[in-house]
């Protein structure tokens, strides 16, 4: 009987410390990513978003912004490689504009947890942004000499128009210097079809500025119901929806954090 009594409460032992493993793996699996990794769109650089990065520091996140070349889509995706390859574990990625077609192509890394697109383009595999444009234009894309390029290839927004299509609710003096402090950026970068889609295997979010003239809300919309993402909309927001509305901007992403898979 003493060893019938012996055996059982090691099996109880064995039961509860098992249940406690499993407990503890499920509560790892369901804790938030820690990792966020921010990733520009064309003619701006990582300083914007400077506003969304303090709150989600503030929050306890490791931020990270890429600082993409613009050069082309292969040598953007290559940048935000290196900066996931940098992190200590599961991340979230989150792309602006079209930051969103480099982490559409980028975020099948291994170390990509969700995906989050603000204001953003999302093509598949196959797909372009420019084309895509095309079928819903934005405001912009219905301007005459609103987007200049150089000699050699290289696109920007004209200055006189950036304040009131870019950036239409940040204070004037905020926006005429980003129109002064444009990244030049490839042509190429809004014509190369994308080689990978990481929002058909990874969970996605979504952002949509309401007022936005440099992509049509509407395609937004259309992006974020095709990939299944957790859409948000912002009314009125212009295309520096980061910059403008930060709060809403990182309670998206806060979101995603909590509720990836890793």
């Amino acid at each position: 009987m003493k060893r019938i009594l012996q055996a059982a409460s090691v099996l109880a032992l064995s039961a509860g410390l098992f249940a406690s493993t499993g407990a503890m793996a499920r509560d790892a699996a369901h804790a938030p990513v820690r990792n966020i990794v921010l990733v520009h769109g064309a003619w701006v650089d990582g300083s914007g978003w400077k506003p969304v990065y303090d709150i989600l520091t503030r929050d306890g996140y490791h931020v990270t912004m890429v600082q993409e070349p613009l050069t082309s889509l292969e040598a953007d995706v290559a940048a935000t490689k290196r900066v996931l390859d940098l992190q200590n574990g599961p991340a979230i990625l989150v792309g602006h504009s079209y930051g969103g077609s480099v982490i559409t192509e980028a975020g099948v890394h291994p170390n990509v947890a969700g995906l989050v697109y603000v204001a953003a383009h999302a093509p598949d595999v196959g797909e372009d942004e420019s084309a895509l444009g095309k079928k819903t234009p934005s405001l912009l894309a219905r301007q005459t000499g609103a987007v200049e390029k150089t000699a050699d290839g290289y696109t920007y927004l004209n200055p006189a128009v950036f304040p009131k299509d870019f950036a239409a609710d940040l204070p004037l003096g905020q926006a005429r210097f980003e129109s002064r402090s444009q990244i030049l950026t490839s042509a190429q970068v809004f014509t190369t079809p994308l080689t990978a889609a990481a929002w058909t295997s990874k969970p996605s979010w979504g952002i949509v500025a309401g007022g936005d003239k440099i992509i049509n809300p509407d395609l937004e919309r259309w992006y974020y119901e095709r990939a299944h993402s957790h859409m948000t909309v912002i009314p009125g927001a212009s295309h520096s929806v980061y910059e403008s509305k930060p709060q809403q901007v990182a309670a998206v992403i806060e979101d995603a954090a909590m509720h990836a898979v890793q």
